[in-house]
């Protein structure tokens, strides 16, 4: 009870301590729970169903983009995440179906040998984990912008997806995948806590403790805030460069055999939009395009923006569903460039 006052200082403190651009994303958050639940038919959005609908629609955007938040801390890019995440996808289909579909005497996924799930599952992890790799190495090794370099394995990883594929739908999956992509634990008869939800946050939690307490994540801040200081002090920016692109690709890869176990199914048209909505929900965070600002917490945030922003619209009924794609960037055109303006700022 006698560290009980230092520890409300402390807090006070903190809370002293924070900036408008900190407060921003999350009163943004607010504003939006608020007028959605006051603009839906019957107060619908203000529901706990609602809650368990958020929080499957963003587990696969909030593994991504924990990845991207790496990426961007070091004051880098990666374009390819999408496309990782659509090849993650196929090539599970793929092996699944060679591996465990063509046996004459198989009645349907349930009944498929471990080996071929676990196969069908590590080895798109792999593959893409290796293309982070290559993406992290020519990166480093050239000099050239890891910007060009993930454009092109971008399109790289694109057209494996379309060869391994075919253009062709793989409509069966392990049936871990769709357990994870669907079902969850029912608290209530109206709240559901998704697995993929769960496996989100696992994600979340580690990245954090990586970043706040440990020597890799203070040479990720490092190296992001000014690179010439981080050499001089003994860190290796190409070292950290790579393991922050390897990261990514290895979380894109979840992401993509999560988002295929949703949708049951897996093709090389899917993903379009993952790379500019990661984006978006890093930034709307307030972690900075320019490295060495921000967090996993900030992107947390950002996805909670974003996917509150997404179900609320299309819960509100007198929205045609037209306008709803208008609706929504422009809502985040402005809530990118208040935040964009108050990090500018910066202290004071």
């Amino acid at each position: 009870m006698l560290g009980l006052p230092k520890m409300i200082r402390t807090l006070v403190g903190s809370l002293r301590r924070l900036e408008a651009r900190d407060w921003a994303p999350l009163v943004t958050l607010l504003v939006l729970v608020v007028f959605f639940s006051l603009a839906t038919d019957r107060f619908s959005f203000f529901r706990l169903v609602t809650l368990s609908q958020i929080l499957q629609q963003g587990a696969v955007l909030a593994v991504v983009s924990v990845g991207l938040t790496f990426v961007l801390l070091c004051g880098e890019i990666d374009l390819s995440v999408g496309m990782l995440a659509t090849l993650a996808g196929c090539l599970c289909g793929y092996l699944f179906r060679q591996l465990a579909l063509s046996a004459d005497t198989l009645q349907g996924e349930a009944a498929a040998p471990a080996l071929a799930v676990l196969a069908s599952v590590l080895v798109p992890l792999v593959a893409v984990l290796v293309l982070g790799a290559v993406s992290g190495v020519l990166t480093v090794w050239s000099g050239l912008p890891s910007f060009i370099i993930t454009l092109a394995m971008m399109n790289i990883a694109d057209g494996l997806a379309q060869y391994i594929s075919g253009g062709e739908q793989f409509t069966r999956l392990p049936g871990v995948l769709k357990t994870l992509g669907n079902e969850g634990w029912m608290l209530s008869p109206q709240l559901e806590i998704p697995y993929s939800a769960a496996v989100a946050a696992g994600v979340f939690v580690a990245a954090h403790l990586v970043l706040q307490y440990t020597r890799f994540g203070r040479y990720v801040y490092m190296v992001g805030g000014n690179r010439e200081a981080a050499r001089l002090s003994g860190v290796s920016p190409g070292r950290v460069v790579l393991a922050c692109l390897v990261i990514c690709a290895a979380l894109a890869g979840l992401g993509g055999l999560l988002g295929a176990g949703r949708i049951g199914a897996a093709s090389p048209t899917d993903n379009g939009d993952l790379l500019l909505n990661a984006v978006a929900c890093v930034v709307l965070g307030g972690t900075s395009l320019f490295g060495g600002s921000g967090g996993v917490g900030r992107t947390l945030l950002g996805v909670l923006i974003f996917t509150v922003l997404d179900v609320g619209l299309n819960k509100i009924s007198w929205i045609a569903p037209d306008a709803r794609a208008l609706l929504m960037g422009v809502v985040l055109l402005a809530a990118l460039v208040v935040n964009g303006t108050l990090a500018r700022r910066g202290p004071g």
